[in-house]
């Protein structure tokens, strides 16, 4: 029997690690997509224009959301508040504090117009 060094002395591996037409290149990373830059600038600027009317709309729309998917079992959300119970909770906070503020705005706009 010959040693392991002259198995491997003699072994050609010039064909490994070759590009292959059939399998094609490797896929290349997706550049980054700042999509949620975006969306935050043109929330920011609803919240401008529509003021707590905007509020509490978007906050009526996660509370739905946050309802429904508690109700299918969702107990830790991705929200630095984890439970959905304190997302819940807050959610029903700003809500609350939107309608509250609604006429106050109205008024100042009223006043800006007027």
């Amino acid at each position: 029997m010959s040693s392991a060094g002259d198995e491997f002395g003699t072994w050609d591996a010039s064909g490994l690690n070759r590009f292959d037409e059939a399998v094609g290149a490797p896929p290349t990373a997706a550049p980054y997509d700042p999509l949620r830059l975006c969306v935050f600038a043109t929330i920011a600027l609803i919240t401008c224009v529509f003021g707590p009317i905007a509020l509490a709309v978007f906050a009526g729309i996660a509370i739905a959301g946050y309802a429904k998917a508690r109700r299918a079992g969702l107990l830790r959300s991705k929200c630095k508040l984890g439970d959905t119970r304190n997302v819940l909770a807050y959610l029903i906070v700003l809500e609350v504090l939107a309608l509250v503020a609604v006429p106050f705005w109205v008024m100042l706009w009223a006043g800006v117009w007027s």
